[in-house]
């Protein structure tokens, strides 16, 4: 089959991921066909099988670079103290997913629609962005600044709290996203902090 008339190998690849994301946020990975992605990038479905071998290929290396990004974006530094080094992190998270709500909301609810080798492998991925926090909080727990229970299950309640964070804000909205790291950031420090 001929390529689409205007379609660039080196442009439509970037396109059906795009278009891929959109979709998938807004009507589900299930309810959406390679077709309907093909559609709303302007190429053959055909074409769509250069890129990508089926859906589910799709799915996966959308949360897989997903996370690749967030964990090179990351930046501890375990020389500073746990409660800096837990401030960075709760403005970090927000700001970097408050840009990417469509890439959030499939990392976080497509994650029953992948395969189990698939699943493992963004399980791993987030596991190691979940250990960057726990690690946080036993330096804190040891150096006497944080009062937590269980490490994990505060890690876990802290990262649900601040990606909430890209399903409900908008930008003109009453707050502005510094406002809203200010007050997240308090609402984490009196959840760890017993002196607080």
């Amino acid at each position: 089959m001929a390529r689409t008339i205007g379609s660039h190998s080196g442009k439509t690849g970037p396109r059906v991921r795009d278009a891929a994301m959109h979709l998938f946020a807004q009507r589900g990975f299930a309810a959406v066909s390679m077709r309907q992605i093909a559609s709303e990038v302007g190429v053959q479905v055909g074409a769509l099988y250069n890129y990508f071998p089926d859906k589910q290929t799709l799915l996966f290396e959308l949360m897989r670079d997903h996370m690749l990004e967030l964990l090179s974006a990351i930046h501890d530094k375990p020389e500073t103290t746990p409660s800096s080094r837990l401030e960075v992190f709760v403005r970090f998270h927000i700001t970097f997913h408050h840009k990417r709500p469509d890439a959030v909301f499939i990392a976080y609810m497509e994650l029953r629609n992948l395969s189990p080798q698939n699943f493992e492998e963004i399980e791993a991925l987030r596991r190691r962005y979940e250990t960057v926090l726990e690690d946080i909080l036993r330096a804190g727990l040891e150096a006497n600044e944080f009062q937590v229970a269980d490490t994990k299950i505060t890690t876990l309640a802290i990262i649900a709290m601040l990606t909430g964070v890209s399903s409900w804000f908008r930008s003109k909205g009453r707050l502005s996203i510094a406002d809203i790291k200010n007050q997240y950031w308090e609402m984490v420090q009196k959840s760890v902090c017993p002196k607080y």
